[in-house]
């Protein structure tokens, strides 16, 4: 299977958007299962401690909050696309929530520049 060209490169982008989908109870339970199960090789790439939750919340820097910030941020934005008769897919979200929050560059090791 190739790579989505999104995250070549860039491979915290799509933690990074697990993490919102997390956020957001919107994580699809094999996803979850393969988070669990690379836990171990996050913590040692980035050096940390703790699920693979705590690593992201470390490596960029987030508050706690964050999670129920992105909370309300699902919900407003599935309420103005009702308002304008359409539909805002999970996965869309977590681009548009880590494009416009987690400038990521692309490296050997990401970087990332929370804004």
């Amino acid at each position: 299977m190739a790579m989505n060209p999104r995250y070549e490169g860039r491979p915290l982008v799509r933690i990074l958007e697990c993490y919102v989908l997390w956020a957001i109870g919107e994580l699809p339970e094999q996803e979850a299962k393969a988070l669990q199960a690379t836990t171990p090789m996050l913590q040692k790439t980035y050096n940390a401690t703790g699920s693979w939750q705590d690593v992201v919340t470390g490596v960029v820097g987030l508050n706690p909050e964050v999670r129920g910030h992105l909370q309300e941020l699902w919900k407003r934005n599935q309420e103005i696309a009702r308002q304008h008769k359409t539909s805002l897919e999970p996965q869309d979200f977590a681009e548009m929530s880590v494009d416009e929050n987690f400038p990521i560059e692309a490296s050997g090791k990401d970087r990332v520049a929370v804004r």
